[in-house]
């Protein structure tokens, strides 16, 4: 059984998507093709009495605003090359999902709500996490482990090797340089290694 949100307006919308929300007891999944909008949300006062949100977007929104925004109010935070839809979960009973044309449908104990949290659990474990607590574009200094990484890449390591030697897949070591050339504000992997070595974050790393 389902009952469709009211349609009316933004405000009549986003109240209804925020009592769904403020009615969270243990945990919120958010899953966000990258959109945003009144599904991509995290209610501020529910992270202040302890329900956790785990927040899945694709790479692409990975140091927007929004993004880091949510990772520094204490929401988890993951991304993944591409997440196929946008809903949200709550409390593993309440399932809110984009309705047909410009609405929000919520499904409550039905196999809509099952099936979601599966597709979230199944990406979850996979996904690469945002660091909490402050946004990534406010941070410039390295990691030791993301100067390890540059270290590598700088002398002439491959992705497999790189990940190799830190122990890290592949896919995490390429969404690391993606990270980096972005706070570093660098256009290539060798501008962001020369960005780094001039501020002589790379000596003595990845020996």
């Amino acid at each position: 059984m389902n009952t469709r949100l009211s349609l009316v307006g933004g405000t009549t919308r986003d109240t209804g998507v925020d009592a769904v929300l403020a009615s969270a007891q243990r945990e919120v999944l958010v899953l966000s093709t990258g959109a945003l909008g009144s599904i991509g949300r995290v209610d501020r006062d529910n992270l202040r009495r302890g329900v956790r949100y785990r927040v899945l977007v694709p790479d692409s929104v990975r140091l927007s605003g929004k993004v880091t925004a949510f990772a520094a109010a204490g929401a988890e935070v993951r991304t993944e090359t591409a997440v196929p839809m946008d809903a949200l979960v709550v409390d593993g009973t309440t399932a809110l999902l984009p309705g047909p044309h410009t609405g929000v449908a919520a499904f409550r104990l039905s196999g809509v709500v099952a099936a979601t949290t599966a597709l979230f659990d199944r990406m979850w474990p996979v996904a690469v996490p945002l660091a909490p607590a402050e946004p990534v574009e406010h941070r410039e200094a390295l990691s030791p482990r993301e100067r390890d990484l540059l270290a590598l890449l700088w002398s002439g390591a491959t992705d497999d090797s790189a990940a190799a030697r830190l122990g890290i897949s592949v896919r995490t070591v390429r969404r690391m340089v993606s990270d980096i050339m972005n706070r570093l504000g660098a256009r290539s992997r060798f501008q962001a290694g020369a960005k780094a070595a001039d501020r002589g974050w790379l000596m003595d790393r990845a020996g």
